[in-house]
């Protein structure tokens, strides 16, 4: 079970034309703000990964806009795990249990979240916001994860697990989130 004080969320690569390549890219976009959002609701801190962002471009400004007070970590490895920068922060936050969202499903979320397992942390993996170009990727990019030990998760599952009850005024915060 995930829990509150145990807890990062991962935002990885949603970023330029790469961004609005994807398979259900709206519903993508909707799924990741909502779980951002609930996320922040919740208190629990947040790590922002950009893949070569010269190259591909920053982070699209819809995801962007709500992590303001964050700054991204670039890198040029598809695993998040392969950047000092990224394990530092990581390190720093003391937490074991990794929410994982982004792009590409079956490369840099895959590599990332096969390495957190790998290196011990409770990896899970938010299907529906992560996705690939096509849809057979993401499929194989989740079979993947699940492979190496990742459990998958929903948004609203996730939140729902890291509320634990139907109260208070977090609950109705996410409430209004999620309608």
């Amino acid at each position: 079970m995930l829990e509150i004080e145990n807890v990062v969320l991962l935002i990885v690569d949603i970023q330029g034309k790469l961004a609005h390549l994807v398979d259900r890219k709206a519903l993508l976009f909707k799924n990741v703000q909502m779980l951002i959002k609930g996320i922040q609701i919740l208190d629990i801190p947040i790590l922002w990964v950009e893949q070569n962002p010269k190259g591909i471009g920053p982070t699209i400004p819809e995801i962007a806009a709500l992590l303001s007070d964050i700054q991204p970590i670039s890198k040029m490895s598809f695993s998040s795990c392969r950047n000092d920068r990224f394990m530092q922060a990581l390190s720093a936050l003391n937490r074991k249990q990794i929410l994982i969202s982004g792009i590409e499903a079956h490369i840099c979320v895959y590599q990332t979240a096969a390495e957190l397992v790998d290196m011990g942390y409770e990896v899970q993996a938010v299907a529906d916001a992560v996705s690939s170009r096509c849809l057979e990727n993401k499929e194989i990019g989740l079979q993947r994860m699940k492979d190496s030990g990742v459990s998958l998760t929903s948004v609203e599952t996730a939140l729902f697990e890291l509320l634990k009850e139907a109260q208070g005024d977090q609950f109705k915060k996410i409430i209004s989130i999620i309608k």
